[in-house]
């Protein structure tokens, strides 16, 4: 179906508006992505909207003709609005052309196969949406299947999240758990928990890596609790040869995921 939306007070405006906050996205169990470039990602991934919001007077493009195209043929909503009312939905001064309504994913524990990719990326109480669209992005460039969410994290199905993300909220695989069912998954199965540490650590350069190996990242401000990290298999240093004391928490994955995937790349080490 299609139709032109001119009002701000129209009831599907109020329910994409509303799914810039947690408690309705949790309710409508659907997601706000923005932008042709990220609408493209999710259509090339098998991910298409459910509704897609067009700005009226945008330049047109065979990217977005295509977007179009599919999401009538599944049976989706095609709106054409003003840019103001785009800009009330995404909550942006300055809204690209599209925006697209998603179902969430299953992001239970056992959707996960381990064995899918040599890397996993694992984040506890990730506070800011920045960081964790950061990790999303750094797992899609190593190639590692996902990232699993412990305890209290942001919202993975934000709209900041999904913009930092870049895409990659299509590639990768999320999970969410409390720790006291990741671990006892983790240990039922194969699986290496690497964490970044001072507690009895090792130069994090050529440490013993083993796939799949699952990289733990703590809170931006506190890091790890004590037990969690003596819950790893590998805890690791990072040298800091300046003033600071520690690394951005999306940065320090980052940094660990890439010697992770160079120690298993290497010849004679783990595939």
């Amino acid at each position: 179906m299609r139709r032109k939306i001119t009002g701000f007070s129209n009831p599907t405006v109020k329910y994409l508006r509303s799914l810039r906050d947690k408690k309705h996205r949790r309710q409508e169990r659907a997601f706000l992505a923005e932008g042709l470039r990220l609408l493209t990602d999710a259509r090339q991934t098998g991910h298409v909207p459910q509704m897609l919001v067009m700005a009226s007077g945008r330049d047109p493009h065979p990217l977005l003709d295509a977007l179009e195209h599919d999401v009538m043929a599944a049976g989706g909503e095609v709106i054409e609005t003003t840019s103001d009312i785009l800009a009330k939905i995404t909550g942006k001064s300055n809204p690209q052309a599209v925006a697209g309504v998603f179902a969430e994913f299953d992001t239970t524990l056992g959707q996960i196969d381990r064995t899918a990719a040599p890397i996993w990326l694992v984040a506890q109480e990730l506070r800011d949406p920045g960081n964790l669209g950061t990790m999303l992005r750094t797992g899609d460039a190593v190639g590692a299947g996902g990232l699993i969410l412990i305890d209290d994290c942001a919202d993975p199905f934000s709209v900041e999240a999904v913009r930092a993300s870049m895409g990659a909220i299509f590639t990768q695989r999320i999970a969410r758990a409390r720790w006291e069912e990741f671990l006892p998954w983790l240990r039922s199965g194969t699986g290496q928990l690497v964490a970044a540490s001072l507690r009895e650590a090792v130069p994090y350069r050529g440490a013993p890596y083993a796939a799949p190996c699952f990289i733990l990242v703590g809170n931006e401000s506190q890091g790890l609790p004590e037990g969690y990290e003596a819950a790893c298999d590998l805890r690791v240093t990072m040298p800091m040869r300046g003033r600071a004391d520690s690394l951005n928490a999306a940065l320090a994955g980052a940094v660990l995921a890439y010697e992770v995937l160079a120690g298993l790349d290497e010849p004679g080490g783990p595939t």
